[in-house]
């Protein structure tokens, strides 16, 4: 595989602050409200996009909704075939997810294998009433019948491009990048 070595910003600060802003209103609206319902992100964007999300819901509904982080590192499906060794950064969610409506949060879906592997370690954790997907970026390409219920931004893209998130508390800017691979 090459190097990404030519970007282009597809998605600025402003337009990524406005597509949370919508996807918060969706999730309240499609949810009838805020009861029952928490956030997961998925180490390691998700987390500050889903605490973004439930900033945003607050300020919608005055509801504070409890936010985890779920670390998928030791379900992923090629963890055998990986030359290095795997830093699990630990899952956080210190509530009960039995019977809850849990929004899952991540930044890129390409394949899909990341949320299965999400959903796999939410599973074993407990039995929610639903699980729903929000995502700041959809690619395409899936290889799983997995589909997001919010998207930020569809950017379909090749095979030979990539998406890239950077966020303020990760990264220092807001913003996503589609990229050549040379």
């Amino acid at each position: 595989m090459g190097v990404a070595v030519k970007k282009k910003v597809i998605m600025d600060a402003d337009g990524m602050r406005r597509a949370l802003v919508r996807i918060a209103h969706e999730i309240v609206e499609k949810n009838k409200g805020t009861d029952n319902l928490v956030l997961v992100g998925i180490r390691s964007r998700g987390v500050p996009l889903a605490e973004r999300i439930a900033q945003e819901i607050d300020e919608i509904e005055k509801v504070k909704l409890q936010v985890g982080s779920l670390d998928i590192t030791l379900y992923r499906d090629d963890l055998s075939t990986l030359s290095y060794n795997p830093i699990v950064k630990g899952t956080e969610i210190n509530f009960d997810i039995n019977g809850k409506n849990i929004v899952l949060v991540d930044d890129v879906l390409f394949t899909g294998r990341t949320i299965r592997c999400a959903l796999d370690g939410l599973i074993d954790m407990g039995r929610p009433k639903a699980i729903q997907l929000a995502v700041m970026v959809d690619r395409g390409h899936r290889e799983l019948p997995i589909r997001a219920d919010y998207v930020g931004k569809n950017v379909p893209t090749s095979t030979s491009e990539t998406v890239e998130l950077t966020l303020q508390e990760t990264d220092g800017c807001d913003e996503v990048y589609l990229g050549e691979i040379r």
